[in-house]
């Protein structure tokens, strides 16, 4: 018979091999020959065709292809069965046995009547069963045993061999799925091999490396299946050797052997299988993993060379050389910055470099696209070092030329100096010319270590540095040294003069009237502004000395004009480097600090207190940053060679810097907020980034420190601009730069205002604040009540707002820096529509009172200093001027309203009494005359007046009266007798000195006597001095202060009409000052 093409499996018949009609049982015969055993089995009758078939032809197909071309050896036992079985199983066999057969044996039944049927049916029907091989039958297992070896027979059989059909059946099952595993495997690692060896590379990082994982993870999903494959193979072999472990005597038969053998044979495919796939997959991956290489290096090359790219057009743009020393330090600092960024690069592209010389070494497989490229970064990488080198090279040397620049620039500007501080008077004596002589002398021998000596020579050396600009500054610092000597030269001949002549002692001429009054020189800053002849204030005008011996006179104000100009250009200079300073810190903070709280590499390093926080950190110092770079640096260099006029910058913007009043306020929240976080690694880390050797705070400090340097760099310039044309915008500048800073101040006490309940905005502008010492003194109706008075002061901070006065108490907070800044708490106000001023009280004259509601409440306020009790009080007597100025203009308003024409010229009289006529605890009122009553019909038709109703003139307020003053209605008072006095034309004595503010106004002194010749339409009057017999323009609030203690002034008018009477100006009697309430409409 044929075997079919397609073999058989155990697993698809192995519900008909369990019924164990025939099966292998693992004997052989003597050549050799397999045995297959038809057992008993009385429905062997009743099985299908194709089911016999089926197990008959799998088990031929399980020998061995040399034991099976012996043939087979058929024992068929029917003992227990009849003839007729015999027949059927021999008439199967013979039609569709699959295999060669040997022999067959055949128990026959041993029953006598079946027996001997058996007999002669056999004899008779042998044909019929068409055999090729002999037919033997047999009548017990004896004659059995003589055919085939006992040992080969089953125990069922009368043999010794042990066979268990069900551990057959599962070996046959287990070894033919092991055997379609491994073949399986062998076909998955070809295609997988295939896959790889068809693979095209990719040109990219991510693809490569998404591939090689991909890859990877197949190779790990084979290896696990081979794993599994080898684990199943040896759990197999140990099923199959386990009679041998249990018996080591035991003996396998041929079938165990076979079995045996194939495990074996399997086991040993699949390890030949796996170590082939190592070795591909090996090759594989190194070559994947240089390609990745390859790919990661063409990416790196890519980028490195876009920076060195960059890095060489940046520090091929260093082309400067500089204006200053300065300005090339400068610029060195940033190209070393810009070489510290471009060594970063560098140190990246050789260490590159490096990477490919290993990937070369390697044996890599692009070595001929790597090579080239590895060359080219060290060719760059030199090429940019070698420009680095050159840059700073060059501006070394540039920086040397500049410091000799300077050197020569600071000895001339000493030597001009030298000059404009030799004494005149003392330069007349043979002593002092002989001295002068030699001071000059020993700076003179100074000149060989700062001049400028050979030009040609520097035109040599520096050739490489000197631009045009370089040239001219060159020449103009020769120029200046020639023009100094030649100083030097006609003020030693001069001095030489002097020396060799005995001069008599200087008698200054008496000057005439018109002549110009010298003052004295009170300080050592005043001492530039004399040489050769004087300088008044600092203007271009000569004084005249006459020497008795030739009445010469000496040199030209020219000198004393340079020297002034070369303190402003010092000034200047300096305004101009520390500001190019601040705005280049300014970015570093920014920079360094700011941007890095952006950057998410630094996230982890940032405290959970700091984060979101960076406005409250920086406050609004990007826009202080961006005002200075973009706009004032740059106007601010527009006035290099004019620092006189550059005072119209600060004015131009004024506004502008106001942004330092908002950086000012938020700067409690960010000195608390870095007081928090100063010990975190994140500043830690950008300060060593920057290489500060301060921490942030003391760059924060930067904008406060800055804008107080204005007006002392102003205040400089003022001091050398005396009679210059720009000195009136450096006046304006420096006063508008100090109410910044008192804006400034104040706002920062402001906002530490705690439990006012009201918007302080709604007060009005701050004019004022600052501590004194506060009694309160109060009576109730026409009771005093002594006992509410305070006998131990008050400490209190006044606020002066235009429309409140605050009294608050001052509390020192814990910690520090501006978390020690006080605070104030919110005690008491009093508007300013409501109260009045008694200038001097107790006699003190650092006292003042401040009273309210016909003085029920009155406080005595005590200053640290008469100054600023003055000051205060002059604030204090603007304000309710102001209000009075309201108050009239709206009387005014009311009257031309309701009144008749001829009733518009009503005059108030106001009320007149002695001091000395009153007497402890006596108070007089005035009764209203007729044209007062005509005036209270008037007002009695209007709404009635806000705020307290008495106000007065006080009169002397010594301890005999307790401070009190007497009280009129102001219904019945005019308000000009009630705010203030009236200057009118007339001479008075001065009892203060007062400077003049202005080009147009006057100057005067205590004693001198002026005359009030006419008042402007601004406020101020044309006075003449009659002393110096000097005129000017004088403010009408700067007169009242400096006549009004006078004892020999003339009397001020108290009212514009006539008939009004006239208050004196006696000392001994102090003014009050009292607001007027707005009228209702």
């Amino acid at each position: 018979m044929q075997q079919e093409s397609s073999p058989l499996c155990a697993a698809d018949i192995s519900l008909d091999l369990r019924k164990q009609f025939a099966f292998l049982s693992g004997g052989r015969g003597q050549n050799g020959s397999p045995i297959i055993i038809f057992p008993e089995y009385p429905a062997f009758s009743e099985l299908e065709e194709q089911e016999f078939h089926s197990v008959l032809t799998y088990l031929t197909s399980v020998p061995s292809l040399g034991s099976t071309g012996v043939g087979f050896i058929l024992v068929i036992d029917r003992r227990q069965d009849r003839w007729a079985s015999v027949k059927g199983t021999l008439l199967r066999i013979a039609g569709s046995f699959p295999g060669n057969l040997q022999l067959v044996l055949v128990l026959r039944p041993t029953a006598l009547f079946q027996r001997t049927i058996s007999d002669i049916f056999f004899k008779l029907n042998k044909d019929e069963f068409k055999m090729k091989v002999p037919v033997i039958m047999l009548s017990s297992v004896t004659e059995l045993h003589s055919y085939i070896d006992r040992t080969q027979l089953t125990q069922e059989l009368g043999g010794t061999q042990e066979y268990c059909h069900e551990k057959w059946i599962s070996h046959r099952t287990a070894i033919e799925g092991f055997a379609q595993m491994v073949k399986k495997m062998a076909q998955t690692l070809q295609s997988f091999g295939t896959e790889l060896a068809e693979t095209e590379l990719p040109n990219d990082v991510e693809a490569t490396s998404n591939l090689l994982t991909v890859h990877t993870e197949k190779k790990d999903t084979m290896k696990e299946d081979l794993r599994i494959a080898l684990c199943q193979g040896s759990r197999l072999l140990e099923s199959i050797n386990e009679p041998l472990v249990k018996d080591p005597d035991y003996t396998m038969n041929h079938d165990e052997l076979e079995n045996l053998a194939t495990v074996q044979r399997l086991l040993g495919q699949l390890d030949e299988t796996e170590t082939a796939f190592d070795d591909f997959w090996d090759k594989h991956q190194t070559k994947l993993e240089q390609c990745l290489q390859l790919r990661h290096f063409e990416q790196d090359f890519r980028e490195v060379r876009a920076h060195l790219d960059m890095v060489y057009d940046r520090v091929s743009g260093f082309s400067e050389v500089g204006i200053s020393p300065a300005h090339v330090e400068h610029i060195l600092k940033e190209l070393t910055n810009h070489e510290d960024r471009a060594c970063e690069v560098l140190d990246r592209a050789l260490a590159l470099a490096c990477d490919a010389d290993q990937l070369i070494e390697a044996s890599h497989y692009a070595v001929d696209s790597i090579l080239p490229k590895c060359s080219e970064l060290r060719a760059v990488c030199e090429e940019i070092s070698g420009v680095l080198e050159g840059k700073k090279a060059h501006l070394l040397k540039a920086m040397e030329l500049h410091q000799c620049l300077e050197k020569a620039t600071k000895w001339c500007d000493d030597g001009i100096y030298l000059l404009a501080s030799q004494p005149v008077d003392k330069c007349q004596s043979q002593d002092g010319a002989e001295s002068a002589l030699q001071d000059m002398e020993r700076y003179l021998e100074t000149a060989n270590q700062h001049k400028l000596t050979d030009l040609s020579g520097i035109w040599r050396d520096y050739e490489s540095v000197l631009t045009q600009d370089f040239k001219e500054q060159v020449d103009k610092v020769f120029q200046k040294q020639l023009s100094m000597q030649e100083m030097f030269e006609k003020r030693r001949v001069s001095l030489k003069k002097l020396a060799a002549k005995q001069t008599r002692p200087v008698q200054p001429v008496a000057p005439r009237p018109e002549a110009i009054i010298i003052p004295p020189i009170s300080s050592p800053a005043h001492r530039e502004k004399t040489i050769e002849g004087d300088i008044i204030n600092g203007n271009c005008r000569k004084g005249e000395i006459h020497l008795q011996n030739d009445g010469s006179r000496h040199p030209s104000v020219s000198d004393e004009e340079e020297n002034f100009a070369v303190l402003r250009r010092h000034v200047m200079n300096e305004l101009l480097e520390t500001e190019r300073a601040y705005v280049e810190e300014l970015l570093c903070v920014l920079e360094g600090y700011g941007a890095e709280m952006d950057n998410p590499a630094m996230a982890h390093l940032i405290p959970n207190t700091l984060l979101h926080k960076k406005d409250i950190l920086f406050g609004n110092m990007p826009e202080i940053y961006q005002f200075h770079k973009k706009t004032f640096l740059r106007e601010l260099e527009a006035y290099t060679d004019y620092p006189e006029l550059v005072g119209r910058c600060f004015l131009e913007r004024m506004t502008d810097l106001q942004i330092y009043e908002k950086y000012c306020q938020n700067k409690p929240r960010s000195e608390s907020l870095w007081r928090q976080c100063s010990d975190c690694a994140f500043f830690q880390e950008c300060q060593k980034k920057l290489e500060h050797k301060l921490g942030l705070d003391s760059y924060l400090l930067k904008p406060v420190q800055r804008i107080t340097k204005y007006q002392l760099l102003l205040k400089e310039l003022l001091k050398y601009s005396k009679g210059c044309e720009g000195e009136d915008d450096l006046q304006k500048a420096l006063s508008s730069i100090l109410g910044i800073l008192k804006a400034v101040n104040d706002s920062m006490h402001l906002i530490a205002i705690t439990g006012y309940e009201g918007n302080l905005s709604d007060l009005g502008r701050l004019m004022m604040q600052g501590s004194f010492s506060v009694w309160t003194e109060h009576k109730k109706g026409h009771v005093k009540v002594k006992d509410l008075a305070r006998f131990k002061p008050m400490q209190r901070h006044l606020f002066l707002h235009e429309k409140a006065l605050l009294f608050c108490k001052k509390r020192e907070e814990n910690g520090e820096g501006y978390e020690k800044a006080p605070s104030y708490s919110f005690k008491h106000s009093l508007s300013m529509s409501a109260v009045g001023i008694t200038e001097n009280a107790k006699g003190d004259n650092k006292k003042f009172e401040i009273w309210c509601n016909s003085r029920e409440e009155v406080y005595i306020v005590q200053a640290s200093t008469p100054e600023i009790k003055t000051a205060w009080v002059t604030e204090i007597r603007k304000v309710l001027t102001g209000q009075l100025k309201a108050y009239r203009e709206a009387s005014q308003q009311k009257s031309s309203d309701q009144l008749t024409p001829t009733s518009t010229s009503l005059t108030l009289s106001p009320f007149k009494t002695n001091p000395k006529t009153l007497k402890k605890g006596e108070e007089k009122k005035t009764e209203p005359t007729a044209a007062d009553s005509s005036t209270a019909t008037l007002l009695k038709n209007n709404d009635k007046v806000k705020g307290f109703s008495k106000a007065s003139l006080s009169v002397d307020a010594s301890e005999e009266n307790d401070g009190y003053s007497s009280a009129e209605d102001p219904m019945n008072s005019d308000p000009e007798d009630e705010g203030g006095r009236k200057l009118s034309p007339g001479s008075y004595v001065v009892v203060a000195d007062h400077d003049k503010s202005g080009p147009q106004e006057l100057t005067v002194k205590s004693g001198d006597t002026v005359q009030l010749v006419r008042e402007g339409d601004d406020g101020r009057w044309f006075v003449r001095n009659l002393r110096t017999n000097k005129e000017g323009w004088v403010t009408a609030a700067n007169l009242l202060t400096l006549i009004g203690e006078s004892k020999s002034s003339q009397s001020l008018s108290s009212s514009e009409g006539s008939g009004s009477g006239n208050l004196s100006t006696s000392s001994s009697c102090s003014e009050t000052y009292t607001s007027f309430s707005d009228i209702k409409a």
